[in-house]
């Protein structure tokens, strides 16, 4: 009886097996290393996701809507209730009357109310882990209707990271506006906008009174990142055009007093608005200058008439 390998047929099937296990060798390793970078890909884009996205109320350390009720806000920050309520400043709510412009519907109540005093006042902060910080402070401007009315500093750890803020100034009347303040705690010291001081655990935010009105804020919070993970507010349309103007002017008139020479000064704009300055709308009000000009046609038509007669 001839053995297994004696017949023709039998190596045939002998070689093709022996080409096919090579063959199924050469795809499988590439196949599974595939796999494997698709998985860390994967794995890698849901980290980048949730830090993007849902990571965002999870840096979130402390937030308060000022004046009002607790809130969240489309992006998932949890706003407590004002801590200071019948303890310090007042409470208002008088901006639950306007709609609230640069601001989505839902989140409009943290600018609508506020908490003011009639004197310097703050809220402290308790942050026990070093890093990259950012305070953002929420305002508009709901009962003047000019610049120049409400005008204040604020103080981060006697700090003064917010010159005199106007509020009407900046973006005009009812209109959503964040002053955002990056900072950073590092071996016991906070560092803020080039300047470094001993840190003891707590932030102190304080609003600083000033010669017009009372200092306020709407809401606030505190958040570990960068500015590029703040969120920002709805574009205001037609004022980029007046801000890049604004922009221009100030750097003409600037080289226009240094008679022509480059300014040395490199210190940094801190300091990051939320939007373009608006035009004060009473700018234009020519009421004034007219009065003069019907007073004297009111006097000098009769005096006309009367030399006319005789």
């Amino acid at each position: 009886m001839p053995s297994l390998t004696q017949l023709p047929w039998a190596n045939s099937c002998v070689s093709a097996c022996t080409k096919l296990c090579m063959a199924m060798r050469r795809v499988t390793v590439p196949l599974v290393a595939g796999l494997v970078v698709v998985v860390v890909v994967l794995s890698l884009l849901a980290e980048h996701c949730l830090a993007d996205g849902g990571g965002l109320a999870e840096r979130v350390i402390w937030a308060v809507n000022a004046g009002g009720e607790a809130h969240t806000d489309m992006h998932g920050i949890h706003f407590k209730k004002d801590p200071l309520e019948g303890k310090l400043g007042k409470a208002s709510d008088y901006g639950v009357r306007l709609p609230i412009l640069r601001s989505s519907p839902e989140d409009q109540i943290l600018y609508q109310t506020e908490r003011y005093n009639e004197d310097t006042f703050g809220y402290e902060v308790p942050i026990r882990e070093e890093g990259d910080y950012i305070l953002v402070l929420k305002y508009a401007e709901v009962y003047f209707a000019q610049s120049q009315q409400k005008v204040f500093d604020v103080r981060l750890n006697d700090h003064v990271v917010v010159k005199d803020l106007d509020i009407f100034e900046r973006v005009g009347h009812s209109t959503a506006h964040d002053e955002i303040v990056p900072f950073s705690i590092r071996r016991g010291k906070l560092s803020v906008q080039g300047e470094v001081s001993t840190f003891n655990g707590k932030l102190t935010v304080e609003f600083v009174k000033g010669y017009y009105d009372n200092p306020k804020v709407c809401a606030l919070y505190v958040m570990k990142g960068t500015l590029d993970d703040v969120p920002k507010l709805q574009p205001h349309p037609g004022l980029e055009k007046h801000e890049e103007l604004e922009e221009e002017e100030e750097e003409e008139s600037e080289a226009g007093e240094e008679g022509g020479k480059k300014s040395t000064s490199t210190a940094p704009k801190y300091r990051v608005q939320s939007g373009p300055r608006t035009p004060n709308p009473y700018a234009a009000d020519n009421s004034s200058l007219m009065f003069p000009i019907l007073v004297a046609f009111g006097v000098f038509i009769p005096t006309l008439f009367c030399l006319c007669r005789l």
